[in-house]
């Protein structure tokens, strides 16, 4: 059982956990380069949740501020702004609407529904294969947070390839470092993990 008292802190609760996690998940990457191609992912994912305040003054600004406090000025990329400090940083985030349609998969939540959206939109290349991985990464999260006795990772990139109308197909080989294990039934039916001596725990 995964309780919200065990998780990190929200530092923008607005936000939700989904941009939380992406965030922590680009601060752990090791490469500066790819670090800054996740921020700059992660931005428009952001950007394409408030799109009635596109035209509001400094909204990108507000943006790469609101990214750096969520990292805790951790995040070591180039701000187009320049790096935000604690002292400066505006952090009262952009209200978000109460969603007013049915969620197609609710373990899932709004958020992550949100920025399958966003990939629809997306035409192909590197910037939507960068989104589909952090993505899947964060539906992973989700669906262990949810129940992990279902977890799986080709349960994962199916049910991305049917959200996004098969746009997106990855392999399940690809979410292998996500830093969730996933369980998958023995020849029993039974779900199997392995501990850390190798042997199998049912």
């Amino acid at each position: 059982m995964d309780y919200n008292t065990q998780r990190s802190k929200i530092l923008l609760p607005e936000y939700g956990r989904t941009v939380q996690n992406m965030v922590e998940n680009v601060l752990s990457l090791e490469n500066r380069a790819q670090r800054q191609k996740g921020a700059e992912l992660i931005i428009k994912v952001m950007a394409n949740m408030f799109p009635q305040s596109k035209n509001v003054p400094d909204f990108k600004h507000k943006l790469w501020d609101h990214l750096a406090l969520m990292s805790d000025y951790q995040l070591d990329i180039d701000y187009p702004y320049g790096k935000p400090e604690p002292k400066s940083a505006d952090s009262r985030p952009m209200r978000i609407p109460y969603p007013s349609h049915r969620i197609g998969y609710r373990h899932y939540g709004k958020l992550l529904e949100s920025f399958i959206n966003y990939l629809n939109e997306l035409p192909e290349g590197e910037e939507k294969n960068q989104l589909s991985l952090l993505v899947a990464g964060q539906m992973k999260r989700s669906l262990a947070e949810w129940n992990k006795d279902s977890l799986n990772n080709e349960k994962v990139v199916a049910d991305l390839a049917r959200y996004t109308h098969g746009q997106v197909q990855l392999e399940a080989a690809m979410l292998k470092n996500t830093g969730v294990r996933s369980t998958r039934p023995n020849n029993n039916g039974l779900r199997t993990s392995r501990n850390k001596r190798g042997k199998r725990a049912y």
